[in-house]
């Protein structure tokens, strides 16, 4: 009976796992088929590796069943591997032993790649006597990807998704107390992608709202974030007056929640409360940013009118970078090649957090990441350049060392317009959530441009 019972369960277990195969894409199937020839290899494969111990203590039985006089083998001991899979290859949790740790799996890692099949291998701590060994056989970093935003609002305060490390583990950053991000890269590389994903996925909250200036069109109708302008409060185009307004509005508005602060939130930081309805996150956004701030050099009227233009603007920027963090106001800055011409580098150098796609020069990266990116030359955008690379950034994570290079996803006008759309109700200036002070006057006041409409500042 019991050796029928085992056999269903076989069985049940077979058909179990042939169904799975079967549904599975090409991806998986691999991935299927790699993790199985892991495991039937490991034992073999672990102590030609030194990823094994030798235990010289014999057990109690074998001391008892050895012969008289005759000292038991010693035994080889292998960690124990469990593997899973996923579409871009294999992900093991394996066991510890003495003289076999982190340390050893570290420095085995690129043998493993070999003998798994793996285009690079990582190994990193899990839980105390266990390691996550990594292996992908497809480079997440040249495999596209598409996102497809859910239209729920996000789980989580002001977590930015931003698409997959070259292990095709998922990248987040938290953007709380961030006060600014900077964002480079060559043209078509994948800004305006990454940022129309942070616009879908954050637009669904009413803790949220937007505002962009956006240097490569005239009006709200025209370029890359037309589809989006249905929720964002603000909306200009290149013109530096225009721009001008809109930074002189937002400063205004975060001297006007620095008065209000401790009335309506109890505090004068506002992530000790987060942000709600009623006091929402302000996301600027400034795409073509040296269009605001480039130095405008002449003798004629017009041109000195344009450089004090640029310069207030990057004062005005300023100060919302350095004054508006704790008042729930992020900017993110996005230009081609960040250099101090590009982003005055007082504004610039506040932001901690900076991502570059594709660069020409190993001048421009520094620029985007700082002079550290010279001692990861693994992770210089300069490296990125080519079709197979649209969408892979380089950044300084601040939770972990060194640089990341991540693949962040498409997100096509068609999905984010949806979002828009559908979200298009939650759109409100946040002007007009603060008392009636004499810190407000003004803020809602400012009238409509006659092409953009009411987005205009």
């Amino acid at each position: 009976m019991l050796a029928v019972f085992l056999g269903s369960v076989f069985a049940v277990w077979g058909v179990v796992w042939v169904v799975r195969y079967l549904m599975a894409d090409t991806a998986h199937r691999a991935s299927i088929r790699q993790a199985v020839r892991i495991r039937f290899r490991w034992k073999r494969l672990a102590p030609m590796l030194k990823l094994a111990s030798t235990d010289k203590t014999p057990t109690l039985m074998a001391s008892l069943s050895s012969s008289e006089g005759k000292q038991p083998k010693p035994r080889t001991l292998v960690p124990t591997l469990k593997v899973r899979h996923d579409a871009f290859g294999v992900i093991a949790r394996a066991g510890c032993l003495p003289g076999v740790g982190l340390e050893e799996y570290q420095k085995a890692a690129p043998y493993l790649a070999d003998a798994w099949g793996c285009t690079r291998v990582a190994v990193t701590q899990d839980t105390p006597g266990h390691v996550v060994v990594r292996g992908v056989r497809l480079d997440p970093l040249t495999t596209p990807t598409r996102h497809r935003p859910s239209g729920r609002a996000p789980d989580a305060a002001a977590r930015w998704d931003l698409g997959v490390d070259e292990y095709a583990q998922p990248v987040t950053v938290d953007l709380t107390q961030v006060p600014g991000v900077t964002v480079a890269g060559l043209p078509g590389s994948g800004k305006t992608s990454l940022i129309n994903r942070l616009m879908s996925d954050w637009a669904p909250s009413s803790a949220v709202q937007f505002a962009c200036a956006d240097g490569k069109v005239t009006t709200a109708h025209e370029g890359d974030y037309a589809h989006l302008v249905e929720r964002m409060f603000a909306f200009v185009g290149d013109d530096l007056d225009d721009a001008n307004a809109l930074f002189k509005r937002l400063v205004k508005l975060r001297r006007a929640r620095v008065a209000a602060a401790g009335s309506m939130l109890g505090t004068n930081d506002m992530w000790q409360v987060g942000p709600s309805p009623s006091w929402p996150l302000v996301v600027l956004i400034i795409d073509e940013a040296h269009t605001y701030f480039r130095d405008h050099r002449g003798s004629d009227k017009e041109t000195k009118r344009l450089a004090a233009l640029a310069a207030e603007n990057a004062r005005l920027v300023e100060d919302l970078v350095k004054k508006g963090r704790s008042m729930g106001i992020l900017v993110i800055l996005a230009t081609q090649k960040s250099t101090g011409d590009a982003i005055p580098t007082f504004i610039r150098d506040v932001c901690p957090i900076g991502l570059s796609f594709a660069q020409k020069t190993s001048d421009a990266a520094v620029a985007a990441l700082g002079e550290d990116i010279r001692n990861w030359p693994d992770a210089d955008p300069v490296n990125l350049q080519g079709p197979a690379y649209v969408g892979v950034a380089a950044m300084n994570h601040p939770t972990r060392p060194g640089f990341l290079r991540i693949r962040t996803p498409l997100v096509t006008g068609d999905d984010s317009a949806t979002i828009a759309h559908q979200t298009a109700h939650l759109t409100q200036d946040p002007a007009t959530l603060l008392p009636r002070t004499p810190d407000r006057i003004g803020l809602d006041k400012t009238p409509p441009d006659e092409e953009s409409g009411p987005l205009a500042a």
